[in-house]
């Protein structure tokens, strides 16, 4: 069992941006504390503000105010250098939209990560291959994304974020793409990955059916956290979630 101590923390986030000379405030003061190993789905409207609290989250972008730590080190006061040195080792994406590169095979997507971090070549595509297994595409990895169905691309990618053994995997609408079947299957192979390996996986979601697999739902709305449910709270029934 992993220990549950606080993988992440945020204080008082807030985020503005700049349009015109108007500034929309996306994010409104977020405090959170996600404990290590544990399926957290950030859940909430289009225009809420999920998806900014998920790359403050991530270290794809900085908030105006308060402060976003990762393991206690506070990623504001980190440098360009730092910062991706942190998101190679520590965090893993998965993206909507996949974002294979397209001229590369499958393995290579997945070894990708790995040799920016300084990996072996021989060491890199053995652990690429045992990735593809666990994914169920090890016969799959001379194949470029073109050759590969939406869901064998998102189970690449989720191969890809698992590449350097991240404490994070976040995963930004990860079913978007995918017809209800295969869905599922990402659902569950992510959930797999946080039972079997204590990964925290993140993910900000539309998708209901994550709730099924979710430890924790957090909810976002006008920019603030409007609830937070453990799984034992939540009240679903066929045909209405609450």
């Amino acid at each position: 069992m992993t220990e549950q101590h606080a993988i992440i923390r945020t204080t008082n986030v807030v985020k503005t941006f700049q349009l015109g000379r108007h500034q929309l405030e996306v994010l409104k003061g977020i405090s959170l504390t996600i404990a290590a190993g544990r399926y957290i789905s950030i859940m909430g409207p289009s225009g809420s503000g999920k998806s900014t609290l998920f790359n403050m989250i991530g270290g794809l972008d900085k908030p105006t105010s308060g402060k976003v730590f990762i393991d206690e080190v506070d990623i504001a006061q980190l440098d360009a250098y730092e910062l991706a040195w942190l998101r190679c080792r520590k965090i893993g994406y998965i993206f909507q939209t996949f974002n294979l590169i397209p001229v590369m095979t499958a393995l290579e997507n997945v070894t990708l990560p790995m040799i920016f971090a300084g990996t072996g070549n021989d060491e890199a595509v053995e652990r690429g291959m045992e990735l593809l297994r666990t994914v169920g595409l090890a016969d799959r990895h001379s194949h470029k994304p073109s050759e590969l169905s939406g869901g064998q691309q998102q189970r690449v990618a989720v191969a890809r974020a698992l590449a350097n053994s991240p404490a994070i995997i976040l995963a930004d609408e990860p079913t978007g793409n995918l017809d209800l079947t295969t869905g599922e299957e990402i659902i569950n192979l992510l959930k797999q990955m946080s039972t079997e390996r204590g990964v925290t996986i993140i993910s900000a979601t539309h998708d209901f059916k994550m709730l099924n697999v979710s430890d924790e739902v957090i909810w976002i709305r006008d920019g603030m956290v409007d609830k937070i449910e453990q799984r034992e709270e939540l009240n679903i029934s066929i045909g209405t979630i609450e």
